[in-house]
């Protein structure tokens, strides 16, 4: 008999596929998570029965949260992860060599543990020298941070349980006040398919706080329509700016130089939710 998980990503549309195995399956304090063993995908970690990562396109998101705005700005040394508990994010961010210091706030330690156990590849730059792990709230921390950060990445689950509040007006003007003169900040903000109510409104308020806001795409077959968005917020730096011979080869499988520029290339129903 065959296992199947399906994520309802609309009440009337989903994603399925084939399991070989539930490595985990816990209600943590915060959310319901399980980690699957995909035939498809490798390994799947799923919150609130929601796909957050798989083995085998990880690679797409941790890269496009990560690599836009560090190659944005000209030189990046404090940088600020909220969520982003299976430690893909900051993996890309340390490839950097001008970082020097990466700050997690993960408020869940299972998402942590159990990515370390289960992902190790994702999760391998946990133990370098320049990664602070904090168990805690992102929101909270923010609030309490001031012209700190140069780079903040929301790296986010989808707007429900202990992540609602990272995807509002005021979570993004306490970004603002967190980062310093010319800092930028970039959020995960869903699909156009399935969310374009949430893009439109987390460009409108990106746009009312920060001088430069733009939204960018990438393609990742695991996640809600396959095709995602980041909304980029800048001081000053603008990302179609950056000069593509400055780009380093970050050794990655899905970024690059050309890439940077054509992910800001949006269809035109997309553009229109940006209006």
């Amino acid at each position: 008999m065959s296992i199947w998980f399906t994520e309802k990503q609309t009440q009337s549309f989903g994603i399925t596929g084939k399991i070989n195995q539930i490595l985990e399956n816990e209600k943590t304090e915060y959310q319901q998570l399980d980690m699957l063993e995909t035939e498809q995908f490798g390994n799947m970690l799923l919150l609130d029965n929601m796909v957050m990562t798989t083995e085998k396109d990880e690679f797409v998101y941790h890269e496009m949260i990560a690599h836009v705005p560090l190659f944005t700005h000209p030189s990046p040394k404090k940088v600020l992860i909220v969520g982003g508990g299976d430690g893909g994010t900051v993996r890309e961010v340390l490839k950097h060599s001008s970082v020097e210091k990466v700050t997690q706030v993960e408020i869940d330690n299972k998402v942590v543990e159990y990515s370390k156990k289960h992902l190790p590849h994702i999760s391998s730059s946990f133990g370098d020298s320049r990664t602070e792990l904090i168990i805690g709230d992102g929101f909270d921390h923010i609030i309490k941070s001031n012209n700190k950060y140069d780079v903040i990445l929301v790296d986010s689950t989808e707007p429900v349980g202990p992540a609602a509040g990272l995807f509002t007006k005021g979570f993004y003007a306490g970004i603002a006040k967190a980062l310093k003169e010319d800092g930028i900040f970039v959020a995960q903000t869903d699909n156009p398919w399935f969310k374009a109510e949430l893009i439109r409104n987390a460009i409108r308020d990106t746009k009312e706080i920060f001088p430069i806001a733009r939204l960018y795409t990438c393609n990742i077959p695991t996640y809600p329509s396959g095709m995602w968005t980041f909304t980029i917020g800048s001081k000053k730096y603008d990302p179609l700016d950056v000069d593509s011979n400055r780009i380093s080869d970050i050794n990655g499988q899905y970024y690059t130089p050309e890439l940077h520029q054509a992910s800001f290339v949006l269809p035109k129903f997309v553009q229109n939710l940006c209006k």
